[in-house]
């Protein structure tokens, strides 16, 4: 991954056997594929919990893995409500439409008007980093199996996870890197698919968390004006 990140070290609450330990091919092959999976999909719902010392920020809505277009609805929780309104983001842009009484899921259409958009920072920005990641959980090829399990990603443990029996990997270590620290940590199904990820982000003590299909799927729409990439 492009974007800073580092182990958080809690899996939830799964009673399975406990890591870490070095990947099995099984399992190499499922992590090598994850993001591909996505990609293959052509897009997912997520839900992505934002850490913040005023507290969190929720985005409900989805991410076009083909044309790294994501979309939602951001409501603030333990926090006052001037963050709330609709997000749309690439990997260079945010746009953010804000609403007083903002809706629990955001629009199909976005609206064509009152959008504020400005440059996605690369560093320093718990938000920023949390798009920017969950936008990278996506590739339109598997990755290197051999590379995976030379560079230290590992087996942590089993968790359920919305009724799915998932094995918690990390991902390569990325310690050699400059701005980088650590691993990523996924929760996997037995056929690759993604059902969380967690990485720690700016300087925050709480990590991002990214839960997929926890609504359904929506179609993204670009803002109009604004230009996915491919």
């Amino acid at each position: 991954m492009a974007v800073a990140v580092a182990t958080f070290l809690v899996i939830g609450n799964g009673s399975g056997p406990a890591g870490p330990r070095a990947l099995t091919s099984d399992e190499a092959n499922r992590l090598a594929i994850t993001r591909f999976r996505n990609y293959q999909a052509g897009g997912r719902a997520v839900r992505i919990t934002v850490p913040g010392t005023a507290g969190q920020l929720v985005i409900t809505g989805s991410i076009d893995y083909r044309t790294k277009l994501g979309y939602g609805v951001v409501h603030g929780t333990g926090r006052d409500t001037s963050s709330d309104g609709l997000i749309e983001w690439t990997a260079e842009t945010v746009l953010v439409h804000p609403m007083a009484n903002a809706p629990a899921e955001a629009p199909a259409t976005p609206p064509g008007a009152d959008w504020h958009s400005r440059p996605l920072q690369t560093s320093g920005s718990s938000l920023d980093s949390s798009l920017a990641i969950a936008l990278s959980l996506g590739g339109d090829r598997p990755d290197n199996v051999e590379l995976l399990q030379q560079n230290g990603a590992g087996w942590v443990g089993q968790d359920q996870l919305g009724g799915h029996q998932v094995d918690v990997m990390t991902g390569p270590s990325a310690g050699a890197k400059p701005g980088t620290a650590g691993t990523v940590r996924y929760w996997i199904g037995s056929d690759g698919t993604m059902y969380r990820v967690q990485a720690s982000v700016a300087s925050e003590p709480q990590p991002v968390v990214i839960d997929f299909d926890t609504q359904n799927y929506v179609p993204v729409q670009p803002v109009p004006g604004v230009t996915a990439t491919r």
